[in-house]
């Protein structure tokens, strides 16, 4: 299904204890598939509990690099997503950026 080009990446990010996602996940996370040359996002998972806040998530990121923390997608997640995930899909999404990049350096970068 994915090129060998490709690589699965997956950021975490804390909900708060309250969060449906915390009772069933017990943590966020944001399984990202990327391309490792361009470095381009081409699927994605989330651990949402909602189908549409999968989809949402999903919108939010595909196309995007994960080669580098862009802030215009922290803004556009906290100009659009209101659920109160919000936080955790950015540091799910910062945890995915370092992730990357120690995957890259460490087996690509030679």
């Amino acid at each position: 299904m994915y090129d060998k080009d490709t690589v699965y990446i997956v950021g975490h990010g804390r909900t708060s204890s309250d969060n449906a996602i915390t009772h069933h996940y017990k943590i966020f996370f944001i399984s990202f598939v990327v391309k490792i040359e361009t470095t381009e996002i081409i699927d994605l998972e989330c651990s949402a509990t909602v189908d549409i806040t999968k989809k949402f998530v999903h919108s939010l990121f595909i196309g995007k690099k994960l080669g580098e923390f862009d802030e215009e997608i922290e803004e556009e997640i906290k100009r659009r997503y209101f659920g109160s995930s919000q936080r955790a899909i950015i540091v799910a999404y910062k945890d995915g950026v370092k992730k990357f990049n120690e995957c890259k350096q460490r087996y690509y970068d030679q």
